[in-house]
């Protein structure tokens, strides 16, 4: 395959629809991936959470002698 201006560059220029269009497309993606990336990492720390306290819980506290 030989290298062309045409592989390269795009021929037809874009209405302003359609690069509007591909602009909030492409920003939809980019919050989509956040949005999915925050909502793994909350899950992963909740989880740590209750792990945490259900070790502590299993922990009973030492009671301390009252004074006379």
């Amino acid at each position: 395959m030989t290298a062309t201006k045409d592989a390269f560059f795009n021929p037809a220029k874009m209405t302003s629809q359609e690069k509007i269009a591909q602009t909030n497309q492409t920003a939809r993606r980019i919050i989509d991936e956040e949005t999915t990336a925050r909502e793994k990492k909350t899950e992963r720390l909740r989880q740590a959470r209750m792990e945490q306290q259900d070790a502590e819980a299993v922990v009973t506290p030492v009671k301390k002698k009252a004074k006379k």
